[in-house]
């Protein structure tokens, strides 16, 4: 998605789906954002001309046939985006598992003209649908054989099966993908738990122990213990060295010393010592009884994680592998291999289904063994980093084993506020307090700074940060500019050596104000790194920024109880206005996660005509079974089409076919709680700046002064596809379009079809990138540490 094209796009108006009967089908557990997957399969099957059954019950509707395989419409997916569960059903199916079953299976499938299944489910699932896949053309043999069910013709044309699977899995189990459709859903019941826990063990001074699921692994419990800094986390993957109840049991009683009045301790339901023996959450509790006599409560959250709406990330996740597995399935011949659709950094790709299920089994194997180095690395990149930066920031050294750099490190907030800074901000304090640098925060960005609002931070200080909303350091818009000589100055008065900068585009201008003031002043010659962080997600060199899928959230709540309300009225259209400057991507992703109509952003320039056909389209729609719509608009995508404007249009237009209503949506998406996702991207992408930032004043310190002029020394830290990747912002420039502060190119462009797709209009989707059929890559440890998120 970044810079010129460097291939021919390459359209799937050639693949079409005509002939093709396309089943999907959901089996073993059930995971928020599996609706999204159906919704995208059936509406995207339909869209290239393929007939799609829903299966009921899983592989026992299909073994069971009759009213368990039906064909679905275009209508049949309505209203199901926002609805946790699965609702085609799922159900464990003891007769699937013998010849049996699945020869009855293939018959009801071929009855129908089956020879294409999409199955979403987790590994157990998906290594039967390989086994029936393999011995599908058996099967109807047999079937042929016994003559009276299907004839040789049949056989002959209904040779092959193929399959594509997604994993639908809260724990995250699944090797090869860097997230399964369910894990981001179930991390927000678990935080929001942790939130309010939180509040009213503080009140009474409380040890809460939080059992979470994950039987065979942590994931769960690990990046909520990153998200909510818990003191102390258990995982199957991890187990506690030897004598480990006495480390716990000290590290509590430091916390409280510190008067730190609360602390968590999560278990993962598998939870196990390193002798492969359980650690239940009841065990800890009686231990921090017995030792320490402190009040402690266990939560065991069971199910509850497994309910509720699917985030905003689910489903957009789900609809991207929805739509691609599709296309695996066009695009299969008989020898390719069953492929499972997944998700690596920002990028969809195809994965052969056995490779990952056997280094899942892997994996397990190595835990059973004790091998458990082994265990953690199979996990992938994004586990192993998650575990190596929790490990960074739960426990203090003393002072005594701290080195001591005798560098001085200012962290500033700038911009607008964004949820997850603070998050950012305790990651960066507590990586640079263990790398030996003394830290200093600067209250109120750059005019703060100029103003000598800077302040030595300890540990202690950033406690409980990754939940709090908002900036507490304050952050300003302010550039630098004006004020460089009185930065100069407080750099030169508090000896500060590098400076790291989270926050938005004007960080970004301010980065590049500094670094062009150092001809005149030497003070700015230091290592500096921004750690990019706006709601509006419009920051060259990275496709997130900290704070954007808080505020999609909330956008896709907003679209959830907006429709709702709908539900008892005829026919409503409702137009609603979202942040994001020029940029697009709240109002395009937003109206991918909430299922819209129509999504009008910067852009992609429309006029009166393609206003029209929206509102065409929407009056073909309320012909049908469903009777609302959703338009979303984005603040700056059109100075004269405005939302009044819209609003008004449509409602003229719309006379006696539809009402309007509109929604300007506002300050509220830059409020509220921190979600999952941007804790822990604040968390690790702050962690792994502040690496840098000590390899820089290393690199750069001479004759006992830091001295760093160079290109490379002033860089912003983003994600960029697969990696996290540091760029100076020098280079950055020619990728930026300054008048409208949006990068030139940005790849959530490539997702805009989809929206158009799901929402029955007809558009053209670049597949260029996809159709990749890759292996499963083992990384190395030292792998781990090239930045993956």
């Amino acid at each position: 998605p970044h810079g010129a094209m460097d291939h021919q796009p390459k359209f799937f108006e050639n693949l079409s789906g005509t002939g093709k009967a396309i089943g999907v089908l959901t089996s073993g557990g059930d995971a928020q954002g599996m609706n999204a997957a159906v919704r995208a399969v059936v509406r995207m099957g339909i869209y290239v001309k393929a007939k799609v059954y829903f299966v009921y019950e899983g592989y026992q509707g299909m073994v069971d046939g009759g009213d368990n395989i039906v064909e679905v419409s275009w209508e049949s997916v309505s209203s199901i985006l926002q609805v946790g569960g699965t609702v085609i059903g799922s159900a464990r199916c003891k007769s699937f598992r013998t010849r049996e079953g699945r020869l009855q299976a293939a018959y009801n499938l071929v009855q129908r003209g089956i020879t294409n299944l999409c199955v979403i489910g987790g590994d157990g699932s998906l290594t039967g649908a390989n086994l029936f896949r393999e011995e599908w053309s058996g099967l109807l043999e047999e079937l042929a054989q016994k003559g009276k069910f299907i004839d040789e013709e049949a056989v002959k044309k209904y040779a092959y099966l193929n399959i594509v699977g997604m994993v639908g899995s809260i724990d995250n189990d699944f090797c090869g993908t860097d997230m399964t459709i369910g894990t981001d859903s179930a991390l927000h019941r678990i935080i929001e738990v942790v939130d309010a826990i939180m509040t009213t063990a503080q009140s009474h001074q409380r040890t809460f122990v939080l059992e979470v699921m994950g039987r065979h692994c942590g994931y769960l419990a690990l990046v909520s213990a990153l998200a909510c800094g818990a003191d102390w986390v258990f995982i199957p993957e991890y187990p506690p060295e030897e004598g480990w109840e006495d480390s716990m049991c000290v590290k509590l009683s430091e916390n409280r010393a510190r008067k730190k009045r609360l602390n968590i301790i999560i278990v993962a339901e598998g939870a196990i010592d390193c002798h492969n023996k359980p650690i239940t959450s009841e065990k800890v509790k009686d231990l921090v009884v017995q030792r320490l006599g402190f009040d402690t409560r266990v939560t065991i959250l069971g199910h509850v994680q497994r309910g509720g709406t699917p985030s905003a990330f689910d489903r957009i996740l789900a609809s991207r592998m929805g739509v691609e597995a599709v296309l695996a399935l066009l695009e299969a011949t008989p020898a390719t291999p069953a492929c499972v659709v997944s998700l690596s950094g920002n990028q969809a790709v195809r994965l052969p289904l056995m490779e990952c299920v056997q280094m899942t089994q892997e994996v397990q194997k190595a835990m059973d063994e004790g091998r458990f180095v082994e265990a953690v690395r199979l996990r992938g990149r994004s586990f192993e980093n998650n575990l190596n930066t929790y490990k960074l920031l739960s426990h203090k050294k003393p002072d005594a084993e701290l080195p001591k750099t005798n560098f001085n490190v200012a962290v500033l907030n700038v911009g607008a506020p964004a949820a997850g800074m603070n998050a950012a901000v305790r990651a960066a304090v507590r990586v640079g307090i263990t790398e030996g640098h003394k830290m200093f925060a600067v209250i109120d960005g750059f005019e703060g700074f100029a103003r000598g609002k800077i302040k030595e931070i300890s540990w202690g200080d950033v406690g409980g940060w990754t939940g709090q909303g908002g900036s507490i350091l304050g952050t300003k818009r302010t550039l630098p500019a004006k004020y460089l000589e009185k930065i100069a100055d407080q750099m030169r008065t508090n000896s500060i050596n590098a400076l790291m900068v989270i926050g938005g585009f004007e960080a970004y201008l301010g980065l590049l104000e500094l670094s062009a003031a150092r001809e005149k002043y030497d003070e700015f010659c230091v290592p500096m790194v921004m750690v990019p962080a706006t709601v509006s997600n419009n920051v060259p060199g990275s496709d997130f920024s900290i704070g954007a899928d808080t505020a999609l959230n909330t956008i896709t709540d907003t679209c959830d109880r907006i429709k709702q309300s709908a539900s008892g009225t005829k026919r409503r259209v409702f137009i609603i206005e979202t942040m994001g400057g020029y940029c697009g991507y709240l109002a395009n992703m937003g109206a991918l996660a909430a299922g819209a109509d129509a999504a009008y952003i910067f852009e992609e320039q429309f006029d009166i005509r393609e206003l029209q056909a929206n509102v065409e389209h929407l009056t073909e729609k309320m012909k049908t079974s469903i009777q609302r719509g959703l338009v979303l608009r984005n603040e700056n995508c059109n100075e004269n089409y405005t939302t009044d404007f819209i609003y008004q249009l449509y409602s003229e237009e719309g006379k006696g076919v539809f009402d309007c209503r509109k929604n300007v949506l506002g300050h509220m998406q830059q409020g509220g709680a921190p979600s999952p996702f941007d804790r822990n991207f604040g968390t690790k992408i702050s962690a792994k700046a502040m690496q840098w930032i000590s390899k820089k004043l290393k690199e750069t310190y001479r004759k006992g002064k830091v001295f760093a002029n160079t290109d490379d020394s002033v860089c912003l830290l983003g994600m960029r596809r697969r990696n996290l990747v540091f760029q100076p912002v020098a280079e950055l420039k020619n990728e930026t379009d300054f008048v409208h502060r949006i990068p030139k190119e940005q790849w959530w462009l490539k997702l805009r079809p989809l929206m158009k797709i799901l929402a029955k209009y007809k558009t053209s989707y670049d597949v260029s990138d996809s159709g990749q059929l890759e292996h499963v890559a083992r990384h190395s440890p030292k792998e781990a540490e090239t930045g993956a998120i």
